[in-house]
Parts: structure tokens; C-alpha cells; sequence
């Protein structure tokens, strides 16, 4: 099971959306859950923590390599208790937010199940392309993905980003797509976008 931790929205909203936040590699479900007062106050947010001790401090969903390829039993292991973890929260209008490993994991859970979530938003990520197959871009129902990176990530290159967007115009998803001069990192810009995109669901 998952490590959580959990805020109620500030205003009350009939259609009780749900904000999960998937942190990155190294960090807990404390990292994005710094940030919840920026999001719409109607929303309930969840934080999760990644499944996996990091050898360098923190948690992370799964192996990556340097080609940006994904392990893929420890990635099914986390995929698996992420799923367990979102099915316990048994809401209808449910947005997955994640930074970095945590938007590669949002990817990763929305694409191959297109009922999970209303929305995605993936901040300095991207699609791992081995996955692909398994991606069932025409069965997306609208879902809404907002995208962001910026041009001078040194982690994650902007490219990486770039055939995310390309491989998803291919898709019956509804992308926002945005770049930013920032390197690895959420700036101001970023954030305020990401707070409109979620708006949205309220």
C-alpha cells in the first residue's frame, strides 16, 4: 500500500474533485503537497508516496535507465499499487498530477486506462515509448492532458517532451501543451497555468 496524505477542499463543490500528486524521483508525498494551496481550493488533494527506497534518499515509482527506458517489474509493482490506491478513493471526478517520474507514472496510469481519470497533468515529463503498445490513445474518452516543460531541463531534454505531444496528436485526448525558459522545476508561469487547466473540473 501506498503512503498518503490527505487535504478537503477548502469550499464545498458538487462535483468533489479529487487532485492526486505523484512527487519524483528522490523526494515523498510531502514535496508536491508543499505547494496545495496553490491549486483551486475546491479541490480535495491526495499526495502518494512512491513504493521504492531511492539509493540517494527519497522514494521513486520504478528503475529508469539512462535512455530513459523503465524497468519494467518494478514498474508494474508500482503501477499495480497505484492502481489499489486510486480504486480506494472511488471518485468520479479524479485528476492526476504529477512532476517529473511522478508525471512519467501519471502518463504511464492514464493512457492504459482510459476510465481512471478525467485529467493528467504532467509537469517535466514525458510517455515512456516502450509502453506504447500498450497505450490506448484512441480510447482516451477527451481525456485532458496539460503538458509542461521547459526548454532548458538538463534532467528530462525538451524532446523528450516534444514526441509526448506528437505521439498524443494521434490520440482522442485533449492536450494543453506549454514550454517554459526553466530548467527542471515548476516556476511561477508554470503554476499559474496549471491552477487555469485545473479550474476547469470545478
Amino acid at each position: 500500500m501506498l503512503h498518503s496524505l490527505h487535504s478537503p477542499a477548502q469550499k464545498k463543490s458538487e462535483r468533489k474533485p479529487v487532485l492526486v500528486l505523484l512527487h519524483g524521483r528522490g523526494a515523498d508525498e510531502h514535496d508536491l503537497f508543499g505547494i496545495k494551496e496553490m491549486f483551486p481550493p475546491e479541490y480535495e488533494i491526495t499526495s502518494l508516496r512512491a513504493p521504492f527506497e531511492f539509493d540517494w534518499g527519497g522514494f521513486t515509482w520504478f528503475e529508469m535507465f539512462e535512455n530513459g527506458s523503465v524497468d519494467e517489474t518494478s514498474f508494474q509493482q508500482s503501477r499495480a499499487e497505484a492502481m489499489d490506491s486510486l480504486s480506494l478513493l472511488k471518485k468520479e471526478n479524479l485528476i492526476l498530477l504529477g512532476f517529473s517520474m511522478g508525471a512519467i507514472m501519471s502518463y504511464a496510469l492514464a493512457l492504459t486506462a482510459p476510465k481512471l481519470c478525467k485529467g493528467i497533468a504532467c509537469l517535466s515529463g514525458f510517455a515512456p515509448k516502450e509502453l506504447q503498445s500498450r497505450y490506448k490513445l484512441r480510447e482516451l474518452q477527451e481525456l485532458r492532458i496539460f503538458i509542461s516543460h521547459g526548454i532548458n531541463d538538463p534532467v528530462i531534454p525538451i524532446d523528450m517532451a516534444r514526441e509526448t505531444k506528437e505521439m498524443l496528436s494521434h490520440s482522442n485526448g485533449i492536450v494543453s501543451y506549454h514550454e517554459y525558459a526553466m530548467g527542471h522545476e515548476i516556476n511561477a508561469e508554470c503554476m499559474k497555468d496549471v491552477r487555469l487547466w485545473l479550474e476547469q473540473f470545478v
